[in-house]
């Protein structure tokens, strides 16, 4: 790893202070284009202009259904393929130095009720020093945060030994098509940094997020004679029961050190629930769906197979379920968990770029949310850690908002890294 010279670390940190105000246009430019998840098309359009403004080597392609079939468990099903392009932009070094991959997923969560904001979820508005608008934290600030970088480092002369890619991905919010295509068109480096909201903490640790469906079967019946029925919401209320005594099991038994200090590590919640069809008739069915966490170490079918269990018990403790056992399916893209070890030297470089721009070492967490790290460490052999400017708290909720400041210094922070990553050749 090259120790950056003093005048290259305050040229760059002049640069991109100096820039800011482009960086944040270019940010406003892309929160003003609408990309939930499978609908990525229009956002990448100008992600490709902007890689091609920045004379990077461009590469355009949409993941197709056989690419991604033999991983449909690890990113779930896709309703479409077409419009959802990934973009990738390289810029070479002058040989001799390790590669970098950049990452950052474009598409967004839905903005909701705009009822519910206080400001335009498309328009990008600037109030004091923060950002507004739907995927401005999560994560098209990223996005900006290594364009910048390569921008500042431009600007202050800096030619570099070693590749830097940056690639911008589709449907990380459902499962993350995008990263897994490109690691399969061949996206591999020496170590990935992927700019998540962290609150400019180094996350070398993700946790695992599955999805699961839970259909309860019950019989019908006369809301009079309500007796002569069996609710299917009523025979739920163990089985939510039970969910819940796992969860509070897991958290006493399981132990990582990146997530010891969580009241919660592993969450099992309950996010809908759709019982019966009219007031006066006993609910013949229930469905409900969850998202169980787990902690890095942890194999995704030992865990499956502990939810399995705990609902046989519960059925096969009742009569009625014993012979009419509820169905468990896990749907949606499997997010596993993955982790780096903190010493790795993705790690200890990033501790020393974020050491450069802000005078402190980072504070080191997990966090317990999937996320496309998980891809490239699994499938493409890279050591890869999250590390970026906002707070994954602001990320899916009304007002979702970025900090100008915070943007500026993980700009600072990516640039350095790739200073020191590759190598500085003059």
């Amino acid at each position: 790893m090259t120790d950056l010279d003093r005048k290259l670390v305050d040229a760059v940190a002049r640069e991109v202070e100096a820039r800011s105000p482009d960086a944040v246009r270019l940010l406003q430019e892309l929160v003003r284009v609408p990309s939930t998840t499978g609908e990525e098309g229009a956002v990448q359009k100008k992600v490709e202009h902007a890689f091609r403004g920045r004379g990077l080597e461009v590469d355009v392609w949409e993941a197709t259904p056989d690419q991604v079939e033999p991983y449909r468990d690890h990113v779930g099903e896709q309703e479409r393929y077409e419009n959802r392009p990934n973009v990738a932009g390289r810029r070479r070094g002058l040989g001799g130095g390790r590669s970098l991959l950049l990452n950052a997923h474009m598409d967004t969560v839905a903005p909701g009720d705009p009822a519910a904001w206080d400001h335009d979820p498309l328009g990008g508005e600037v109030v004091g020093e923060r950002l507004y608008g739907r995927g401005s934290c999560d994560m098209k600030g990223g996005l900006v945060t290594h364009l910048a970088a390569l921008d500042a480092l431009e600007a202050a002369g800096v030619e570099l030994q070693g590749d830097v890619t940056v690639t911008a991905t589709v449907g990380e919010e459902n499962g993350g098509l995008g990263a897994l295509s490109a690691v399969l068109r061949g996206y591999h480096a020496d170590a990935a940094l992927i700019t998540e909201p962290t609150r400019l903490r180094l996350v070398p640790a993700q946790g695992g997020s599955l999805v699961f469906r839970l259909t309860v079967p019950g019989r019908s019946a006369h809301a009079a004679v309500r007796d002569e029925g069996v609710s299917a919401l009523e025979k739920f209320v163990p089985l939510f029961e039970a969910l819940r005594d796992l969860e509070r099991e897991r958290n006493a038994t399981l132990s990582h050190p990146l997530y010891d200090h969580l009241q919660n590590k592993v969450p099992i919640n309950i996010g809908l629930v759709r019982a019966g069809n009219w007031a006066s008739t006993v609910p013949e069915k229930l469905v409900a769906e969850g998202r169980a966490g787990l902690i890095p170490g942890e194999e995704v079918d030992l865990f499956k197979g502990q939810v399995t269990e705990r609902i046989q018990a519960v059925a096969n403790s009742d009569p009625y379920l014993r012979e009419h056992p509820p169905a468990l399916e896990w749907f949606g893209g499997q997010f596993a968990p993955s982790e780096v070890p903190p010493g790795a030297p993705i790690c200890e470089a990033v501790k020393r770029a974020h050491a450069l721009a802000t005078g402190e070492e980072p504070i080191v967490e997990g966090v317990s949310y999937g996320a496309d790290m998980r891809l490239f460490i699994r499938f493409g052999g890279t050591p890869c850690v999250m590390y970026g400017a906002g707070d994954v708290r602001d990320a899916h909720a009304p007002d979702e908002h970025i900090s100008i400041p915070d943007l500026a210094t993980a700009t600072k922070t990516v640039a350095f890294l790739i200073s020191s990553w590759c190598g500085v050749a003059r």
